[in-house]
């Protein structure tokens, strides 16, 4: 049965209820609040639709931030690995 909790995001009280651990719910609430705090600092902005539209775009920009270093980071090892591949096929042709 899922689990009822209570998480605090920028001054405003959340019950939420599902199958995730509490502790990485509240992790992600943490998260959620320091971004909206860090948006609402920078800008002076107090409209709290605004700052929370700020911190998710915030977030979204290092979600793709971090999708592209994956790629880039995916394609570099393809690229090692192919050429680690024709290496030992050369070496096996060598000694065949």
């Amino acid at each position: 049965m899922a689990e009822r909790m209570k998480i605090e995001i920028y001054g405003q009280t959340y019950f939420m209820q599902g199958d995730l651990d509490q502790a990485y719910v509240e992790d992600l609430a943490r998260y959620v609040d320091e971004k909206m705090t860090a948006v609402a600092e920078a800008t002076h902005t107090v409209d709290t639709v605004r700052v929370a539209v700020l911190a998710a775009l915030a977030i979204c920009d290092e979600l793709h931030a971090l999708r592209r270093s994956q790629q880039d980071m995916r394609g570099a090892l393809r690229d090692r690995t192919e050429r680690c591949l024709n290496l030992v096929e050369r070496a096996l042709k060598q000694t065949a």
